[in-house]
């Protein structure tokens, strides 16, 4: 049976978080289950891009310090990094104060540039990676994840957060490659069942809800939780936000390869009571992921049946983020006549439904519409 702990904590002051994050650790056994003295801990927080904090888009450095505090402690060797989706990782961190908590700690940045191509023969979807150096230079790998929505996905948590060790521009390869939900997140699953981390702690003291995993709304959820099953933890967070975990592609194939389990009779509860965290109106789509499928008679059907992005004029500040973020060749988001002092506009046609132009959107001026054959058909 799987533990999940759920803590409560409610504000990113640092000494609450240092409390609430001991405390949670502590009732899965302690750090001597997770770190030893001399091992190097890779610490894999979300840095999704460098925004500021308070916009809830990545990991909080004040749960980056607690447990980077404890982890030192222990007389392991610390190391930190992501590959964000834009940018360098050091000028992603220094933008969201994880950079500053590193420097202060003395923990060095590790290597997500540079690529390693490893062959996974337990892949169900992806045998072969190209995966950050960071993780071979490591012994162990600490996730910490962010709590926030997903427009392809449903919901970014433990799983998904091991994206970032695919280095840069290869991400958009995999987006281009793999354009079904279904298919992206069996991929997400081998990778993180090839990276294996040995402890996940997520970050929903502020969560991110509605139009995630960027430009979505901050929410006050009061929770830090642990666990090493990843399946379980995101199996909790989907019904704390009252969505079923077998709608979350992640979660689902996670079950399937025997990383973890979403039943409720498997997870066993600790720490703070669950009921007391629900929260019914939490803003995400829950329904069912119709993913998208090439081909002709597919084409048809994917531009009446799927969510595609739509550009909100008023938002747009024409910085061309998602032109440059569309994996589509030809891209299906573009400046027409290559005029930028116009908003971008879509051939849904190119358009495979990865929703990069949304999630990198720094405006928000993206939002995910529902298509009005599906809406009147209610079939998904």
């Amino acid at each position: 049976m799987s533990k999940v702990a759920i803590i409560r904590c409610e504000s990113y002051e640092y000494d609450a978080v240092k409390k609430s994050m001991e405390r949670g650790i502590s009732l899965l056994g302690g750090i001597s289950q997770f770190a030893q003295k001399g091992e190097n801990i890779l610490l894999k927080p979300n840095i999704l891009i460098g925004d500021v904090p308070k916009k809830c888009v990545t990991t909080n450095p004040a749960v980056f310090k607690a447990v980077a505090e404890i982890l030192i402690n222990t007389g392991a060797n610390v190391s930190y990094g992501d590959s964000p989706a834009i940018g360098s990782t050091l000028k992603a961190a220094k933008k969201t104060g994880l950079a500053q908590v590193a420097d202060e700690l003395n923990i060095k940045l590790a290597d997500f540039k540079t690529g390693v191509d490893v062959f996974f023969d337990k892949g169900i979807q992806n045998r072969k990676f190209t995966i950050a150096k960071a993780v071979f230079d490591n012994d162990t790998v600490i996730s910490l994840p962010k709590l926030k929505t997903h427009g392809l996905e449903k919901f970014t948590g433990a799983i998904k957060n091991q994206f970032g060790c695919v280095p840069g521009v290869l991400k958009g390869e995999f987006h281009l490659k793999l354009p079904s939900a279904d298919d992206f997140a069996k991929m997400l699953v081998d990778l993180n069942n090839f990276i294996r981390p040995k402890l996940y702690i997520m970050d929903g003291i502020y969560a991110m809800e509605g139009n995630g995993p960027r430009g979505g709304t901050p929410k006050k959820m009061n929770i830090l939780v642990f666990s090493s099953d990843p399946v379980a933890l995101d199996a909790t967070i989907c019904r704390l936000i009252n969505v079923n975990p077998e709608n979350v592609p992640t979660t689902k194939y996670g079950m399937q390869t025997g990383m973890g389990s979403f039943l409720e009779e498997d997870i066993e509860l600790i720490g703070d009571d669950f009921k007391s965290f629900f929260t019914k109106d939490f803003k995400i789509n829950r329904r069912p992921v119709k993913s998208y499928k090439p081909g002709f008679f597919s084409d048809f059907m994917n531009n009446r049946l799927v969510s595609k992005p739509h550009i909100d004029a008023e938002k747009c500040v024409r910085c061309g983020v998602c032109v440059n973020m569309c994996p589509a060749n030809p891209k299906a988001v573009f400046f027409k006549d290559d005029d930028k002092s116009i908003v971008p506009v879509y051939n849904y046609d190119n358009c495979i439904r990865c929703f990069c132009c949304q999630e990198m959107c720094p405006e928000s001026a993206i939002q995910l519409k529902t298509p009005i054959l599906r809406k009147i058909l209610k079939i998904f």
